[in-house]
């Protein structure tokens, strides 16, 4: 199975149809994506949106995030999701890559991401791909 990447550069009826597809396999909670939601993403200088194709047809997605601080350029890997059909075969490495490629290519020393603990399989795939788990304490508060 030959997976492509590629960076989302407009909201195209196939881009939405993928989204649509695969936003409820990552969160049952998230609000379904309109055109000009997805166009904001495109748009802005601090995400990069991918995806994965697999013969032609999108299979996975994820978000790099990449912020100038003080104290350097941060990068973060969000929204990472593989199309049910198509995990086990190497999307989610593969989408991986290309965004450790980009963060290291930009400037970025380290990337993190998280993921709960109950995604094991995710998980694998993020210690395979070099992420090691950090002694951390992530603080959230929820905005109504």
């Amino acid at each position: 199975m030959s997976v492509e990447t590629e960076i989302v550069r407009e909201a195209t009826p196939e881009v939405m149809e993928a989204f649509a597809r695969l936003l409820p396999q990552l969160s049952s909670r998230a609000e379904p994506l309109d055109r000009e939601a997805v166009e904001g993403l495109v748009r802005t200088d601090t995400s990069t949106l991918l995806v994965a194709r697999v013969d032609g047809v999108v299979v996975g997605t994820l978000t790099l995030v990449m912020s100038p601080l003080l104290s350097g350029l941060r990068a973060h890997i969000e929204d990472v999701v593989v199309d049910a059909d198509a995990r086990g075969h190497g999307v989610g490495g593969v989408l991986i890559d290309k965004a450790l490629a980009l963060a290291s290519a930009a400037g970025a020393r380290t990337v993190d991401l998280t993921s709960r603990p109950s995604r094991e399989a995710a998980n694998r795939l993020y210690e395979r791909a070099g992420f090691r788990r950090r002694e951390s304490t992530v603080h959230r508060v929820t905005l109504d």
